[in-house]
């Protein structure tokens, strides 16, 4: 079954946008307006999610193909005990992202395809104010056998995260695309904040990567002095082979609030043209981890 979204996601000038309606409902959500008055219909223009179970349990998504969707495709907020199997999901305009569990439990994204114009998975719970009033984590997530094409970020965790993510595996994976822009990707800041605790990445095939092939950053969009610092540790990556990048690694923390514990081993890093950057990082560990045929070096 193909599901072509309700309306194309790019739009032409002089068309309307929702630029002034997404500012002001980012604007309320600070202002702790209750949730039920903050109505846009007409007028407001607002992208929605396309496929989302909210508050459910026991959902399954299987064999279907999603093209061209306005805003993210497959989106299981508030939910548990979720199976996305089979699915295939090509969109190539903003904010196109694959599939995003949002504070949900208990996920299975199993043999799927992710050919995007943004992140083709990504974990989140909850945006700034909103998220920390929820409080819901996104937790016990795995990831296997799929394949990640074009995308903002193959498997991503963030930015939206001010619940915290815990426990995500992604194993027996493949990526590969110029226009892939990072494989592993985690985007928070100050203003999100949020935690990560556990993710697990096992042998995982990666041919061509844009930009880096692991990368941690919390000075995405607003970056650091906002109150919020996240924390984010135990990440361990094992058995990757890597065709081609720009980058190993950008790990970017806060000197205030370092990145705690990275661990790869038995990494390739293949050909990388420019050196990694690490900055404000604690406990970073390298076993056998290779870049151009040599051990990597850290500058």
């Amino acid at each position: 079954m193909a599901v072509e979204g309700l309306g194309g996601p790019r739009l032409g000038a002089g068309e309307p946008r929702q630029a002034e309606a997404r500012a002001a409902l980012f604007a309320q959500a600070e202002q702790g307006v209750p949730v039920e008055q903050r109505t846009y219909g007409e007028g407001g223009y607002l992208r929605p999610s396309f496929v989302q179970p909210y508050r459910c349990r026991n959902v399954l998504i299987e064999g279907v193909t999603i093209v061209n969707s306005p805003m993210w495709e497959i989106h299981p907020t508030l939910s548990e005990n979720v199976l996305v199997r089979g699915v295939t999901v090509r969109t190539h305009g903003p904010n196109n992202d694959g599939c995003n569990p949002e504070s949900s439990r208990l996920v299975v994204i199993r043999d799927c395809t992710f050919d995007t114009g943004d992140d083709c998975i990504a974990i989140k719970s909850g945006r700034n104010a909103d998220g920390r009033r929820v409080n819901v984590p996104s937790e016990h997530i795995l990831v296997e056998g799929c394949t990640f094409r074009e995308g903002h970020g193959g498997m991503t965790i963030g930015s939206e995260m001010s619940g915290g993510v815990r426990e995500v595996f992604i194993r027996d994976c493949t990526m590969s695309s110029p226009d892939l822009d990072i494989a592993l990707r985690f985007k928070t800041n100050s203003v999100r904040g949020g935690f990560v605790e556990g993710f697990h990445a096992r042998n995982l095939e990666i041919g061509q990567v844009g930009g880096s092939v692991i990368d941690i950053d919390f000075n995405y969009e607003e970056g650091p002095g906002h109150g919020f610092n996240p924390v984010v540790g135990g990440i361990d990556v094992r058995d990757v082979t890597v065709s081609t990048a720009n980058r190993a690694l950008n790990l970017r923390g806060y000197a205030d609030a370092p990145i705690r514990g990275v661990t790869l081993t038995d990494v390739d890093f293949g050909t990388i043209a420019t050196p990694s950057v690490v900055q404000h990082v604690e406990d970073l560990v390298l076993r056998n981890v290779l870049a151009n045929g040599e051990p990597l070096i850290i500058p």
